[in-house]
């Protein structure tokens, strides 16, 4: 393990610096855009354009790397998104701030599926759990310390744009100094939605309803919070604790869901999800305490879902058919992230600022109702995959390589 982690500590290290930036832009921007009188709705779109561009980065950033190579291209995303970071500042307006989360969320997207590949490809088959795990842990730490970020003092305007960029910029560095060799060009792969959806019609539409509602909380949970009157810094305690909460809470539910069965704590989870959404909608403007209680019970139990489902999916797929069916997932989360942010929005608009967990407990209710109905129509099946914890999906790099079946056969062909 020891040399594993000397070969990728340079790429955790980028990793660390890289996703703190990104923590920090994402709740930046919609804490920005409301001081700048940006109307709910131009938010939550903007977000939107984050996830359409996210999707485009999945699927093109592969034929990139075939071109050019990985250190190249996690050079070249990152200077984009630096640039774009910094223009935010230049052009304050709705049209240009889409654009650019269209083109950040795109950058993010081939970072991310950069930095899971490589990873992957150091880690032995025996081991990859366990550095997969310590990179989730960096990846958590770093968001958290991100969210921190914005209680530093910014009077003009400008610090946290800057820090951001240079926090972009610095992660160039580790990666592009790294002596251990990059890992070989991602292949393509070709996405079939039909077959998803035949395969596991319940984890299609779980993992859409995951875009949904946690697309929405990405997006606009800050303006919820200073909605409710707290400062900046109860923002990023809101965000961590919710962060926190949905890590801690991962592997007890896959030791769970291995003896329950998925579907039976899909439905258990969805209905602890609409109970923490009902709470925050109605208690979180009473005080504090409770606010920061309700976020922690949306953590624990909202951020479980896309695991289960990505893991029932797995129950049910042949070998073969992985590739497709981890594709097919991504994507389905990215197009519910789509409309997710948008709905939120219209929904705090029109019916209030609490109303944007109104909204993610009627989402969770619908997925309890159709989880009841999936496992009437269609008798218990065995959960023979291991249950990987996946509270924020990244990429098809990651959901793909961490499917024990995979491995297994690996060792059998090696």
């Amino acid at each position: 393990m020891r040399a594993v982690l000397g070969s990728v500590g340079a790429l955790l290290v980028s990793a660390a610096i890289l996703l703190a930036g990104g923590g920090l832009l994402s709740t930046l921007i919609a804490i920005r855009a409301g001081e700048s009188g940006f109307p709910l709705p131009a938010i939550g779109f903007m977000t939107s354009a984050y996830y359409a561009g996210f999707i485009a980065g999945c699927i093109y950033t592969p034929h990139l790397v075939k071109r050019v190579g990985h250190v190249r291209v996690f050079a070249a995303l990152s200077a984009l998104t630096a640039a774009g970071t910094l223009i935010h500042m230049l052009l304050v307006n709705i049209p240009v701030w889409v654009l650019l989360r269209a083109v950040i969320g795109f950058s993010f997207a081939g970072l991310y599926v950069l930095i899971e590949s490589w990873i992957n490809e150091a880690a032995p088959n025996e081991q990859r759990g366990q550095v997969l795990s310590i990179y989730r842990m960096v990846d958590l730490a770093a968001v958290t310390i991100g969210q921190f970020m914005l209680s530093i003092p910014d009077p003009d305007g400008v610090i946290l744009f800057t820090l951001v960029a240079i926090l972009i910029c610095m992660a160039i560095f580790p990666i592009s100094l790294s002596t251990s060799s990059a890992p070989k060009a991602v292949t393509e792969t070709s996405l079939n939605l039909k077959k998803l959806v035949r395969v596991s019609p319940l984890a299609a539409i779980g993992c859409f309803a995951v875009g949904m509602t946690n697309g929405a909380f990405w997006g606009v949970a800050p303006i919820f919070v200073t909605g409710l009157g707290h400062p900046v810094l109860m923002v990023s305690t809101f965000m961590s604790v919710v962060i926190f909460a949905g890590a801690v809470m991962q592997y007890p539910t896959g030791w769970l869901s291995d003896r329950l069965g998925r579907r039976n704590l899909i439905f258990f989870i969805s209905v602890g999800a609409v109970i923490a959404g009902l709470s925050l909608w109605m208690f979180a403007a009473q005080s504090r305490t409770l606010l920061l209680f309700g976020g922690g019970l949306y953590g624990v139990f909202a951020m479980q879902v896309f695991g289960l489902c990505a893991a029932h999916a797995n129950d049910r797929a042949e070998p073969h058919e992985f590739v497709a069916v981890s594709g097919g997932l991504l994507l389905i989360y990215g197009l519910g992230s789509v409309f997710g942010p948008s709905a939120g929005a219209v929904a705090m608009t029109r019916f209030g600022t609490t109303s944007l967990f109104a909204y993610t407990a009627a989402i969770h209710l619908l997925l309890c109702m159709y989880t009841l109905y999936r496992i009437a129509k269609r008798g218990a099946v065995a959960d023979s995959a291991d249950y990987i914890a996946l509270a924020r999906p990244r990429s098809m790099a990651i959901i793909r390589r961490m499917d024990p079946r995979i491995r297994r056969k690996k060792k059998k062909l090696s």
